[in-house]
């Protein structure tokens, strides 16, 4: 009896090591993961995907595959709908399995971090454990290669590593956890020991001492293999130990906005002509707060913080934050990432007061994709939302539709007033882009600022005087023309009261104080959003701007440059009043551009040594199934993030935005020819480069380098002069590009990439579509490109 069970003991060591090892990839992963519901899940796919490799371990090795395949889409099923019911995403599991297999992959790298367990965030790592499990069972166990068995989990747990990057903390206790669960497997007895001692005993004496001197000069070369591959590979990798991991998302393209999203300030006069729109209906309720806590004066900006009470009035709804200016227009700037119900929680400042306010928003004729929501959200339920962490800003990247309803729950900050007298404000290059100044600032502005910050020296006192300047000499008029770029605030502030000027709707007082306050100084930034009335209806009437200013140690603070009711402005004084101008045309927006930047590959584990007694062809089956099954994955996922990437060039963005990605299609088929082009060369000259290279690419194939170049040069390829002719456009006259421009631009890429394509030997074509670079070299994603030389 006691021997039974130590065999069956001894027998169950390997399975549940390769049941621990498959599991602490779910538990590394986990880690990004908002709750421990993907650590279970994969835990189950773990024992799932071992458990039935041992049940079918009398079955013919053929069918033990399509077995577990099966009982894999049942587990994989039941995770999809426990994640969804997590959740709380609504449809049927057939809709919710379709979405996830097609969006898996992206949103995974492109979430939020803590990433919630949603149906397509749990698919891929629920599919990939227990095809990790079932790999490395068969090699194991059916095999007898353990070691070898144990190469599915290795990879699936350097992937996982892989995929959390720098986002958590070294997986130190995890990674010792998996060494030390992997050397008991090693250490289990093989199921069958020798029938002697020493295999070579029986042997005639010549022949076993061959055999013996075979065996140890095997086992010598083995030895120093090991010895060698440490000493080289050893510094490398502990050069390693304190690198910064290299972050996957970056392979994927980060959800985009429209141009009246990226720059909503533009929409304020358009909403101030409109006041009777209903944007949105919304519900407020705040916790209850201990006495005092209500906003600090931090001047007129914050005088709504007071009035806000239990009905929500006063509580000012945040649809965008612009940080970025050129001169010419306000931008978001935003990197977008999907995230889940639960965002990521942000620090308040130490001596701030932080009230929770949870509101319930119908979006009634409010069009585009950002999201309305009361600074600074912590949580979303009802809407699929991207969430930009440095500013704050929610997107519903399918955009919002009337009858959208959704909830957010959002710790309102209130900092001490007492504070900003005495604030500093930060500098260096963590703030430099709220305090860069674009140039071409007109001399009056600076002249204006220099004075003000003269008369003023504290940060805080410098920009209460840029708040009472405008307050006091200027009117809020609702027909005031849109705009916002340098002539339009110098017209705003100087131009003659008679002809327009000196008058604005809140779109030109907060641009204006945005600019004066970094001129002296001050980091500041510019705010879209609603100041609503009570509960009810949001209406066009209540959307305004106002500018924040950042102070260290008490974090942004608004401020309201608007002048106060039934005040009449007083002239400008006659020192900053320039020679008057006639007004400017309205700016045109610009669409903004993502950087992206390439990733670097990871190393894969090693193979290990050998065992007798195996069977060649369960080897080859069990090894090289699970090696294909690997490559299989990998070549697939580079196809779609390709293809992904395509679609996104072509097809998205606005027509000066598509004939840029069609033309980085067509250079980046050129590099993927071996004819890459430089960065300094006019767009004409890199269309007679592509078609140099398919001449070149037509002989080579035809044998001929002299008969065949000519008429190559100058065939099939007349869409790419065409596609530099909108790309010269693009660079010279932005925004004037059509649809129909974008869509000849798109069709003459796709033309030249698949000619030159299949002018390529048929291995390189295969090759094509799955080859790296495009990824790892991606162009700046940038709608407007450097202007071409003629």
């Amino acid at each position: 009896m006691v021997t039974s069970a130590v065999r069956v003991l001894r027998a169950a060591v390997v399975p549940l090591a390769l049941i621990g090892l498959t599991s602490l990839a779910g538990v590394v992963l986990g880690r990004v993961y908002a709750g421990d519901l993907l650590t279970r899940l994969v835990i189950g796919a773990a024992a799932g995907s071992v458990l039935v490799s041992v049940a079918a371990r009398r079955l013919p090795s053929w069918l033990v595959a399509p077995v577990s395949v099966a009982t894999m889409a049942g587990w994989t099923l039941l995770s999809l709908r426990l994640a969804a019911t997590h959740a709380e995403i609504p449809g049927g599991l057939v809709e919710i399995t379709t979405d996830a297999a097609r969006n898996g992959i992206p949103r995974l790298l492109t979430a939020m971090i803590p990433v919630e367990p949603t149906p397509d965030t749990v698919l891929v790592p629920v599919v990939a454990a227990w095809l990790a499990g079932l790999a490395g069972a068969e090699v194991a166990l059916r095999a007898g290669r353990v070691l070898l068995g144990y190469l599915p989990a290795a990879g699936l747990y350097a992937a996982a590593l892989y995929v959390i990057g720098p986002n958590a903390a070294p997986a130190v206790g995890a990674t010792l956890a998996f060494v030390t669960v992997a050397a008991v497997g090693l250490a289990a007895p093989a199921r069958t020991a020798p029938a002697g001692g020493d295999p070579a005993a029986d042997l005639a004496p010549g022949v076993r001492a061959a055999v013996r001197l075979r065996l140890a000069a095997s086992a010598a070369l083995g030895v120093a293999l090991v010895v060698g591959l440490v000493a080289l590979l050893g510094p490398v990798v502990a050069d390693q130990v304190d690198g910064r991991p290299v972050d996957p998302r970056r392979y994927v393209e980060p959800p985009q906005v429209q141009t009246l999203d990226e720059n909503p300030l533009i929409r304020i006069s358009g909403w101030a002509l409109h006041p009777e729109q209903k944007l949105l209906e919304v519900h407020t309720e705040r916790s209850d707060a201990p006495a005092g806590d209500a906003a600090p004066s931090t001047g007129p900006a914050t005088e709504d913080g007071p009035a806000a009470d239990d009905t929500g009035a006063g509580a000012r709804i945040r649809l965008a934050v612009l940080s970025d200016y050129d001169g010419v227009t306000w931008r978001v700037g935003a990197t977008y990432r999907n995230a889940g119900r639960i965002l990521p929680a942000v620090t308040p400042p130490r001596d701030s007061t932080v009230r929770t306010v949870r509101q319930e928003v119908t979006v009634a004729e409010l069009s585009g994709r950002l999201l309305p929501a009361v600074a600074t959200p912590r949580e979303v339920s009802g809407a699929r939302v991207a969430y930009d962490q440095a500013s704050g800003t929610l997107i519903r990247p399918e955009g919002l539709t009337p009858g959208l309803r959704y909830a957010v729950t959002s710790a309102e900050e209130h900092p001490d007033s007492n504070l900003l007298a005495t604030a500093n404000v930060p500098a260096g290059e963590e703030v430099a882009r709220v305090l860069r100044v674009a140039d071409g600032v007109p001399d009056p502005m600076r002249r204006l600022a220099a004075q003000l910050a003269e008369e003023n020296g504290a940060p805080y006192a410098r920009a209460l005087a840029i708040e009472q300047f405008l307050a006091e000499h200027y009117r809020v008029v609702a027909d005031a023309p849109s705009g916002h770029a340098y002539p339009n605030l110098g017209f705003f502030l100087y131009g003659p009261r008679n002809g327009g000027g000196q008058e604005g709707t809140s779109e030109q007082f907060a641009a204006a104080f945005a600019v004066l306050g970094r001129l002296s100084g001050l980091p500041t930034r510019v705010v879209v959003g609603f100041r609503p009335r009570g509960q009810g209806p949001v209406l066009a009437g209540d959307a305004f701007a106002w500018p924040e200013v950042l102070f260290d140690g008490v974090g942004w603070v608004s401020f309201d440059p608007l002048p106060r009711p039934n005040e009449e402005p007083r002239p400008v004084e006659e020192d900053f009043r320039p020679t008057p101008e006639d007004p400017p045309p309205s700016e045109a927006p610009a669409p903004t551009a993502e950087p992206s930047a390439s990733p670097e590959p990871v190393a894969a584990p090693a193979g290990p040594p050998g065992r007798d007694g195996v069977s060649t062809p369960v080897l080859v089956a069990g090894g090289s199934g699970g090696l294909l099954l690997l490559v299989g994955v990998l070549l697939l996922t580079l196809l779609a993030m390709r293809r992904s990437l395509t679609r996104a060039r072509l097809g998205r963005g606005d027509p000066d935005q598509r004939v840029a990605g069609a033309w980085r299609e067509v250079t980046d088929a050129l590099r993927l020819a071996g004819r890459p082009v430089g960065d300094d060369l006019a767009a004409t000259e890199v269309a007679g480069h592509a078609r140099q290279a398919l001449a070149e690419a037509r002989a080579r194939r035809a044998g001929d380098d002299d008969s065949d170049g000519g008429a190559a040069a100058g065939t099939d390829v007349g869409g790419v002069d065409e596609l530099a002719e909108l790309l010269n456009r693009v660079g010279f006259a932005p925004d004037a590009t059509t649809p129909d421009q974008a869509t000849r631009a798109a069709e003459a890429a796709t033309a030249y990439v698949a000619t030159l394509r299949s002018a390529r030997p048929w291995w390189r074509r295969l090759l094509w579509s799955v080859h790296p670079a495009p990824l790892r070299h991606p162009h700046p994603h940038h709608p407007h490109p450097r202007r071409p030389r003629r």
